[in-house]
C-alpha cells in the first residue's frame, strides 16, 4: 500500500463494511485494498481498477467467491495492476472462464480457482503464483493473449480437456508449473506463442505431454513428462527455435529440450513432424511404449548428449525428407531397431552408444541417408549396422561388438563408405551383397564366428587397407561373379581359408598379406579368374593339417605377380584343368614347393581333358627394391609436414651411416630406431610410418619393411593369460618391418585388477630386446597423452627418445590435399574454387577433433557430390562441366 491508499472492508454484517466486494469496488479507487472477510460471496466482479484483493483474517482460502450467473466469470480483470490473493474461486460452468483478463493485468497469488478456467485475451498479461487450478472442461489455463503470462508453481488436475493452452502471440513463462489427470495435452503451444517451462511436471494426460504447433516456440528447461496416453512431446510445427534462458547458449529451430526427463509414454517419446524443429540437450527418454525420438516429414531433430533407453519402438526414427542428427547419445535396450532411417530422410550420428537393440541396431532403408562417427554399438541379435534398398551409409571410425549376425550388412543397391571402423565379434563381420557402390578402407575385423568380410554375388566392393583376424571359418570371401578391389589388406588367423575366391569370380588383389590361416591361404573356385600382385601368403594349415598355400579350382585362371608363399608344407595345388599364370612368384620354407625358390624349377599343371599341356613358372628376380632417392622423393611429395620430412632425412643418413659402419665391421653407435609419432588425426602418421619402414629395408636395416597396425584391443587379451601371447603374435608378425601402435597411451589409461595393459607394455618391451634388430616400434597419439605415456614406464622412456611432431596442416596444404584428389578422380577445381576452398579451411576451428586430411577428403566428396546435383539440373553439360569443382560445391556449413 502507499500512504494515500485506503483499505476497504468487506464483511456480512458490520459497521463501516460493504457487505459486497462489488460495492467495495464501487468505492476504491487505484492503489486501494478491499479485505474481505471470511465467508462465500455471490459475485460478478469486473476489476476496473488497479486495486488489491486479499482475506481479512483467518486461514488462507477461507473467502469463497462465487459465479452469479452460469453464463459469466466470477472475477474479470480489465485494468492494470489488479491483485488477488488467497482466494478461492469457483464457477458454475467447467467449460467457461472462472476468471477472465480482458485488459491489463492481473496477478493471482495462492488462489484456488475451479468449475472453468482462467483465460487471459486481447493485450492483457496475467501472473499466477502458488494457485491451484482444477475441474475445468477444454482447458484450465488459457493464455490467447499477446501479452505476458507468467505461471509459478501453479498446479492443474483434474481437467476435461487441455491443462494449460498457450496461444495466439502469448509469451509465457511457467516455473514449476505441476499437470496432472488432464484428459487431453498437459501442455499446448500454438499459434505464434513463446513458452518457457522450467522445472515443470506434467503426469499421466491423456494425450500428449507438451504439444507444439504451426509456428510456436517451446524451451523446456529441466522439465519431467511421465506416463503419457500418447506422444511426451509432440511438435507438428515451429519457427526459429528458442535460445536457452538458462545458460544463453543459442539454437536453431522451434522446440529446445534441456535436461528434460520423458518416461513412460504412451507412444513416441518425442515426435517431430512436418516443419517441426526440436533440440535435445542432455535429456532423457526411458520406457516408451513407441519410439523413443521420431521425426517425420520435413522436420528435424538434434539430440546432444541424451540418453534414450528401453523404447518398446525404435530408439530413434527418421522418416519423410526429415534430418536427424546426434551427438554424444546413447540408445539402449529398445524393441526394435536403435536406430531406424527410411524414406528420403537423413541421418547423422557422432560419438554413440547403440546397444542392447532387439533388431538391427541401424537399420537403413528406401533412399534415407545415414552418416555414422565414431561409434560404437553392441549387443544385438541381429547385424550391427544394415543398409538395404537404395540408402546410403557413410561410417567413420567407431566399433561394433557382439551382433548375432554380421557386424555389417549392405544388401540391395544400397551404397556405403566406411573408414577406419572395427568389427569385433559376432556371426559374420561385414557383409556386402549390393550392387551399389561399397567402399572398405582401414577397417578392422576380428573374431567373427564365420567369415570376416564378404562380397555378395555379382558384387564390386572396393577394400583398402583392412584387417580381419581371428574368424571362425574363411577370412575374406569373394561371392560368385564378383569383381572386388581388394588392396593393402590383411588377413589373419582364420580357421578356414584366408581369402577364397567363388566360381566365376574376378577380382583385382594387390598387396594382401595372408597369415596362419588352417586351411588354404588363397582358395580360387571354379572359373575364376583375377589377379593377385604382391601378395604374402603365408603359414597355410597353420593347425597342423596339411594345406597348400594356394589352391586353384577346375578352370580357374587366376593371374599371379610378385607374390611370395612361405611357411607352410606345400605352396600351389592345381585341380584337372586350372590354368594359372604365375609371374616372378616365389616360395620360401616350404617343404614342397612348385614354385621357383632360388633355383630352376617349373610348375606342372594339372591334365586337361584334351591332353597334358605343362604350366611353366620362370625363375625370376624379386621385384626391384625401392630405392632412399624414390622413398624420400615419395616424402616430399606429401602435403606439409616439413618438420617431419627434415626429421627422417636426418634419420636417414644416421641409418645409412650405421649400414656403413656394419659393413665395414664396425660396432654400430648406440641408436635407437623406435619412434613416438604425436599430433591430431588426420596429420599423416600411418602413411609416414609405412614409408619408414620402407627406407629402413632399403638401407638394408630391416629384410621386409612391412608395417602392421595396431591398437590395444590387438595387444591387450580379456583374462589372466591371454595378454602374453596375443602381444607376441602381433610382434611376430611384424618381423623384419614395423609395428605401429596408435592410441598407445590406452595401454596405461585404464586401471583395475582386470585391465591388463602394463602386461602388454611388459611382453612388448622384453620382445623389442630380444629382437632388437628385427622390428621398429612406432607408438602414436596426441602430444601430451604421448608424454605421460612414455613418462609411465622407465623401458619406455629408454627406448623410445626421439619423437616427430606432425603438426596441422595450414590452409594451403589442405588445399594441395584437395588438388591431389581432384586429380586422382579426374576433376579440376576452377580458379575462384581455390580461393573458396582456403577461405573455407581458413574459418574451421582447429581444435584437437580437427580432422586434417582426412577433413580435405571429406570435403573434396562433399564437393563431387554437390557438383553432381549441380550438373543434373543442366540439359546440356559439357566434359569441362562435368569435371570442374567451383565454388558453389563447397559445403559452408561444418
Amino acid at each position: 500500500m502507499t500512504p494515500t491508499s485506503t483499505v476497504h472492508r468487506v464483511a456480512p454484517k458490520g459497521r463501516g463494511t460493504h457487505r459486497s466486494i462489488a460495492s467495495a469496488m464501487r468505492a476504491a479507487r487505484d492503489g486501494d485494498e478491499i479485505r474481505i472477510a471470511p465467508g462465500e460471496y455471490v459475485e460478478q466482479l469486473l476489476l476496473d481498477r488497479a486495486v488489491r484483493l486479499l482475506p481479512e483474517d483467518g486461514p488462507e482460502h477461507a473467502v469463497r467467491l462465487l459465479a452469479a450467473s452460469p453464463g459469466r466469470p466470477v472475477l474479470e480483470a480489465a485494468a492494470p495492476g489488479v491483485r488477488v490473493e488467497g482466494l478461492v474461486l469457483t464457477g458454475q460452468d467447467p467449460a467457461l472462464p472462472t476468471v477472465l483478463v480482458s485488459a491489463g493485468d492481473l496477478e493471482l497469488e495462492r488462489c484456488e480457482v475451479s468449475g472453468g478456467r482462467i483465460e487471459a485475451g486481447g493485450d492483457a498479461s496475467l501472473t499466477l503464483t502458488d494457485c491451484r487450478v482444477a475441474g475445468a472442461e477444454l482447458a484450465a489455463v488459457h493464455l490467447n493473449t499477446t501479452g505476458p503470462a507468467r505461471l509459478t508453481r501453479v498446479v492443474v488436475e483434474d481437467v476435461e480437456g487441455t491443462g494449460v493452452v498457450i496461444g495466439s502471440r502469448a509469451t509465457a513463462e511457467a516455473t514449476e508449473l505441476t499437470v496432472r489427470r488432464v484428459s487431453g495435452s498437459g501442455v499446448r503451444v500454438r499459434g505464434a506463442a513463446r513458452a518457457v517451462l522450467r522445472e515443470c511436471r506434467v503426469t499421466g494426460p491423456g494425450r500428449s505431454g507438451v504439444l507444439v504447433e504451426d509456428e510456436a516456440s517451446v524451451a523446456a528447461l529441466d522439465c519431467r513428462v511421465t506416463e503419457t496416453a500418447a506422444e511426451g512431446v509432440r511438435v507438428l510445427g515451429s519457427s526459429a527455435r528458442p535460445e536457452d534462458p538458462a545458460d544463453r547458449e543459442s539454437a536453431r529451430g522451434g522446440v529446445l529440450l534441456a535436461r528434460c526427463e520423458i518416461l513412460r509414454t504412451g507412444t513416441d517419446g518425442v515426435a517431430v513432424s512436418g516443419t517441426g524443429d526440436v533440440l535435445l540437450r542432455d535429456c532423457r527418454v526411458r520406457d516408451g511404449s513407441g519410439p523413443g525420438v521420431s521425426a517425420d516429414g520435413e522436420s528435424r531433430a538434434e539430440l546432444v548428449d541424451c540418453q534414450v533407453d528401453r523404447a518398446h519402438g525404435s530408439g530413434l526414427v527418421a522418416r519423410g525428407a526429415a534430418r536427424l542428427t546426434a551427438e554424444g547419445t546413447s540408445v539402449t535396450g529398445s524393441r526394435a531397431n536403435a536406430l531406424l532411417a527410411g524414406d528420403r530422410s537423413e541421418v547423422r550420428m557422432a560419438t554413440g552408444d547403440l546397444t542392447e537393440s532387439s533388431f538391427s541396431a541401424v537399420h537403413a532403408c528406401d533412399d534415407s541417408r545415414v552418416t555414422l562417427t565414431a561409434c560404437r554399438i553392441s549387443s544385438t541379435p541381429e547385424h550391427g549396422i544394415r543398409a538395404t534398398d537404395r540408402a546410403g551409409l557413410t561410417v567413420e571410425g567407431g566399433r561394433i561388438t557382439d551382433c548375432g549376425l554380421s557386424g555389417v550388412r549392405i544388401d540391395s543397391a544400397a551404397e556405403a563408405r566406411m573408414r577406419g571402423l572395427s568389427v569385433v565379434r559376432g556371426r559374420a563381420g561385414i557383409t556386402t551383397e549390393s550392387t551399389g557402390t561399397v567402399v572398405l578402407e582401414e577397417c578392422d575385423v576380428t573374431d567373427a564366428e564365420r567369415a570376416g568380410i564378404s562380397c555378395g554375388t555379382g558384387t564390386a566392393p572396393v577394400l583398402r587397407d583392412c584387417r580381419i583376424s581371428g574368424t571362425g571359418t574363411a577370412g575374406l570371401v569373394i561371392g560368385e561373379r564378383a569383381t572386388p578391389s581388394v588392396e593393402g589388406c590383411t588377413v589373419r588367423d582364420a580357421a578356414g581359408s584366408g581369402l577364397v575366391v567363388g566360381p566365376g569370380a574376378e577380382p583385382r588383389v594387390r598387396s594382401v598379406t595372408v597369415a596362419r590361416t588352417g586351411k588354404n591361404s588363397l582358395f580360387v573356385g571354379e572359373k575364376a579368374r583375377g589377379t593377385f600382385e604382391d601378395c604374402v601368403f603365408a603359414g597355410a594349415g597353420s593347425d597342423g593339417t596339411a594345406f597348400p598355400a594356394l589352391h586353384v579350382s577346375a578352370g580357374g585362371a587366376p593371374v599371379l605377380r610378385g607374390c611370395l608363399v612361405r611357411d607352410t608344407e606345400e605352396d600351389v595345388a592345381l585341380e584337372k584343368g586350372a590354368r594359372p599364370v604365375f609371374d616372378d612368384c616365389l616360395s620360401r620354407d616350404v617343404k614342397n614347393p612348385s614354385l621357383p625358390t632360388g633355383a630352376d624349377q617349373s610348375l606342372a599343371a594339372a591334365g586337361s581333358p584334351g591332353g597334358d599341356p605343362r604350366s611353366t613358372a620362370r625363375e625370376t628376380e624379386a621385384p626391384p627394391e625401392d630405392t632412399i632417392e624414390d622413398l624420400l622423393a615419395e616424402l616430399d611429395g606429401l602435403a606439409g609436414l616439413d618438420r617431419v620430412k627434415q626429421d627422417v632425412s636426418s634419420l636417414v643418413k644416421l641409418m645409412r651411416m650405421v649400414r656403413r659402419r656394419e659393413e665395414m665391421g664396425l660396432a654400430p653407435p648406440p641408436l635407437s630406431r623406435h619412434l613416438v609419432f604425436t599430433g591430431n588425426p588426420g596429420t599423416g602418421k600411418t602413411t609416414v610410418a609405412r614409408l619408414y619402414g620402407r627406407i629402413l629395408a632399403a638401407v638394408g636395416l630391416l629384410e621386409r619393411g612391412h608395417l602392421v597396425e595396431a591398437d590395444r584391443s590387438a595387444l591387450v587379451g580379456e583374462y589372466v593369460g591371454h595378454t602374453g601371447p596375443k602381444t607376441s603374435r602381433l610382434f611376430q608378425q611384424a618381423r623384419g618391418g614395423v609395428l605401429f601402435i596408435d592410441e598407445a597411451y590406452s595401454l596405461t589409461q585404464y586401471a583395475g585388477s582386470n585391465d591388463f595393459g602394463q602386461e602388454a607394455i611388459a611382453t612388448l618391451l622384453k620382445l623389442m630386446e630380444d629382437h632388437r634388430d628385427d622390428v621398429v616400434v612406432i607408438v602414436a597419439g596426441y602430444l601430451k597423452e604421448m608424454e605421460v605415456f612414455v613418462r609411465s614406464n622407465p623401458g619406455l622412456a629408454s627406448r623410445f627418445n626421439r619423437t616427430l611432431l606432425f603438426e596441422d596442416y595450414g590452409s594451403a596444404e589442405l588445399v594441395s590435399i584437395v588438388e591431389h584428389q581432384a586429380a586422382q578422380h579426374q576433376y579440376e577445381l576452377a580458379p575462384d574454387a581455390r580461393e573458396s576452398l582456403t577461405a573455407r579451411f581458413d574459418a574451421m576451428p582447429r581444435d584437437r577433433g580437427f580432422g586434417n586430411g582426412r577433413t580435405a577428403r571429406q570435403l573434396f566428396q562433399a564437393m563431387t557430390e554437390r557438383q553432381a546435383y549441380r550438373i543434373a539440373e543442366l540439359p546440356d553439360a559439357t566434359e569441362s562441366d562435368v569435371m570442374t569443382l567451383r565454388p558453389e560445391d563447397i559445403p559452408q556449413s561444418p
